[in-house]
């Protein structure tokens, strides 16, 4: 079963749901769309805290408002900034909106940390619950490329794979979070699974990724299939 990394199928998310308080900084050159999609997000019961033109505006920024996701349009998403900014404030979440559907960067934004897409062809619903989405832990990525994008990222993972389950010492519970990550689970989903609070999930997220050496969901769930098939072929 592959992670559930699709675009979200849609959720009726209540009023209640959308008036949960996520602080959003928007990244986009355009005065005009960036004051529309502000007006169009807060309207929806999100709460942007910040709106900047350019990546190096928002960073001193950062700081102060602390945003938990950030929206950066494709045409400033430079892989560089990504990293910057996953490396300064590894708590906060990216999507890159904006994409055509045939853009060439989508695993180089992957590795770089963007962990939501949305395309330049997106509803207004499937914007907001792709917010959602990825503010409850979920990776979303654009259905048609998604196939490609995780046998592309797998590919990647394979040699980390067959260094092999001893190479990284992984505690039972740890394993647990992997499985389910593979298997698309968000944090939420997976705290109801194990039946541990949702604070713990994402303590045992940040530890597989530090000794993975890895930087996102998607790259877990990878891992975890390229691990599987190693094992797999071992047997």
């Amino acid at each position: 079963m592959l992670p559930r990394v699709t675009k979200p199928a849609i959720m009726r998310l209540s009023p209640s749901d959308l008036m949960r308080s996520t602080p959003v900084c928007l990244i986009d050159d355009n005065r005009l769309l960036r004051d529309g999609l502000s007006a169009m997000l807060s309207a929806r019961g999100l709460t942007v805290v910040a709106t900047a033109h350019s990546g190096p505006e928002a960073m001193k920024e950062f700081g102060r408002v602390k945003p938990q996701l950030v929206l950066l349009d494709s045409a400033l998403a430079d892989r560089g900034f990504v990293q910057e900014l996953r490396q300064t404030y590894p708590d906060i979440k990216v999507i890159v909106m904006g994409l055509p559907l045939a853009h060439e960067n989508f695993f180089e934004f992957i590795r770089a940390g963007v962990v939501g897409f949305i395309l330049k062809d997106a509803t207004i619903e499937v914007f907001v619950e792709t917010i959602m989405a990825v503010a409850d832990g979920v990776s979303v990525l654009p259905s048609l490329l998604t196939s490609t994008l995780f046998t592309h990222v797998a590919a990647q993972a394979a040699p980390r794979a067959r260094g092999g389950a001893g190479a990284v010492l992984m505690t039972a519970r740890e394993r647990q979070v992997m499985e389910s990550i593979a298997e698309g689970l968000s944090n939420k989903e997976i705290a109801v699974r194990l039946h541990v609070a949702t604070y713990t999930v994402k303590s045992h997220v940040h530890n597989i990724l530090a000794k993975l050496a890895l930087n996102t969901r998607l790259q877990v769930a990878a891992y975890t299939h390229a691990l599987r098939a190693e094992l797999l072929v071992a047997a």
